[in-house]
């Protein structure tokens, strides 16, 4: 998973072991990596990452089999893929980012996130032992979500006032913000005017506010500027007006220093990814490349971004 800045991360705080192994990642290849893969304990993707290595886009593929593997893509001329050993998870309707963070004494690695099974709404953490699969656990947090389509977190932690929201897309056409409290969520009420939209994925965390990359039905693109402040209206703002309407699944991953950002748009009818790099939002002078398909296979049921808890996304 998402393992070189996970890596870097836990580096940065001193919490990172040298003999440290490798965690399962992606499938969607006839050969792919296994868990014993020990990429964490060697320092060379590492320091090139740091060096300004290539961005990468680290897609969750959780499948309607209850499994759950990643894919790594790397934009280039012709995209490529390493695809992880797929590990046993659970049927899910929809999924949102996984965050990996690491306990207080520097031993125990675990990724945690949300996810919708039939109407409920579940908390996972997948503990990462040392040379084996990961094993995920659950807590049922929620009910009353069968009418919601697609969900997205947001994670704002490197500084003060941090805060975490859990966003959904209904479908009565509102978008429903949640502020995740501890254990608990507490509901700020819809947001209107979301009725054709059907995939999401979160850009930006800062003190203030959350962008959400959206896409319609009819294939248009749009960011969502959602202050943080009680009461303020979300601002949109048309990225393209065709071309994304394939896309079942949007995963955004933060690149380069100037708040550029890869996007993986999924098609689940052909279970293909197409990489997209974006410069910093900005309504229709937003400047694309479009990279094409990846070679993998994107069979899940949603797709996710593989993140650490200490990354931040500046895309807006």
């Amino acid at each position: 998973m998402k393992l070189q800045r996970f890596a870097l991360a836990l580096a940065g705080i001193g919490l990172l072991g040298a003999s440290v192994s490798s965690v399962p990642a992606f499938a969607g290849k006839t050969d792919p990596k296994p868990y014993t893969s020990d990429k964490v304990a060697h320092p060379t993707p590492v320091k090139a990452l740091a060096a300004g290595g290539p961005c990468i886009s680290y897609v969750g593929v959780p499948t309607a089999a209850g499994t759950m593997q990643e894919i790594d893509a790397t934009p280039g001329a012709h995209p490529t893929a390493v695809s992880w050993e797929p590990f046993n998870y659970v049927p899910t309707r929809t999924n949102a980012t996984w965050y990996g963070a690491v306990n207080a004494a520097g031993t125990q690695f675990y990724y945690y996130g949300l996810m919708l099974q039939g109407a409920n709404l579940y908390r996972q953490t997948t503990y990462l032992p040392d040379e084996k699969p990961p094993v995920p656990t659950f807590k049922k947090v929620g009910t009353g979500w069968s009418s919601f389509t697609s969900i997205a977190t947001s994670n704002y932690s490197v500084a003060t006032p941090r805060h975490a929201y859990l966003y959904g897309l209904n479908t009565n056409g509102s978008l429903y913000r949640y502020q995740i409290v501890g254990a608990g969520f507490k509901a700020l009420g819809p947001l209107p005017g979301f009725r054709g939209f059907k995939a999401m994925t979160v850009i930006s965390e800062s003190a203030t506010y959350d962008t959400l990359l959206m896409s319609t039905k009819a294939g248009a693109l749009y960011t969502v500027h959602i202050p943080i402040a009680a009461g303020a209206k979300p601002v949109l703002k048309l990225i393209r007006s065709t071309g994304f309407a394939d896309y079942e699944s949007l995963v955004a991953d933060g690149c380069g220093t100037r708040g550029g950002t890869l996007v993986v748009g999924v098609d689940h009818d052909t279970q293909s990814g197409y990489q997209y790099a974006f410069s910093k939002f900005n309504g229709s002078a937003t400047a694309m490349t479009a990279y094409g398909k990846i070679p993998a296979v994107f069979n899940g049921v949603n797709h996710v971004l593989f993140t650490t808890h200490y990354d931040q996304l500046v895309g807006e």
